[in-house]
């Protein structure tokens, strides 16, 4: 197959519209945000008139007030509503994650570690034993019995009480041989 590879400066021709393009867009929908805000103020805010006496101050105050009280707990509830979904929307994905099966297994490489270094691994600090098994097995000599030195020893004579009828005839029997 033969691609056509683009020239370095027909990419950075294209990257830079691409960059221009996404800048013009980005800035629209700052401006949209912007106009989106002043129009909900407006609509949910009505203007505040400041009335002249102490009293009428005092129940503004008051429903002032009670106003912020109202928007703090919803606000409270709204926060509460999204922390809970966004807990349900991490389940779900690792549900999914689970039900498709699909995990990146590590390549396993071979260590060469000792039993020592292993517990020392796993068991940190508490590490004492020494999993030298051969320094704690006790030293047994091994003695030699008797019977098979003379067992060695009369193989020639084995033969003979063997050799002909009379020998074939006791291996049979099962006699002393």
């Amino acid at each position: 197959m033969s691609e056509k590879k683009m020239s370095s400066s027909r990419k950075h021709n294209l990257k830079s519209l691409m960059l221009s393009i996404a800048k013009g867009l980005l800035q629209a929908e700052a401006a949209q945000q912007v106009e989106d805000r002043k129009r909900y103020m407006e609509e949910h805010c009505v203007p505040l008139s400041m009335p002249s006496s102490m009293q009428d101050l005092q129940e503004l105050c008051k429903k002032l007030h009670g106003k912020i009280d109202n928007l703090e707990e919803e606000r409270y509830d709204l926060e509460n509503k999204v922390t809970k979904t966004d807990k349900e929307i991490e389940d779900l994905k690792i549900k999914v994650q689970d039900l498709k099966g699909k995990f990146k297994k590590p390549a396993l490489r071979r260590v060469r570690m000792s039993a020592d270094a292993m517990l020392k691994a796993l068991l940190g600090s508490k590490h004492k034993v020494n999993m030298d098994l051969r320094a704690n097995l006790k030293q047994v000599k091994k003695e030699v019995k008797e019977e098979d030195k003379e067992a060695v020893g009369d193989w020639r004579k084995n033969i003979e009480e063997k050799a002909g009828m009379g020998g074939r005839k006791k291996m049979f029997e099962g006699g002393e041989a």
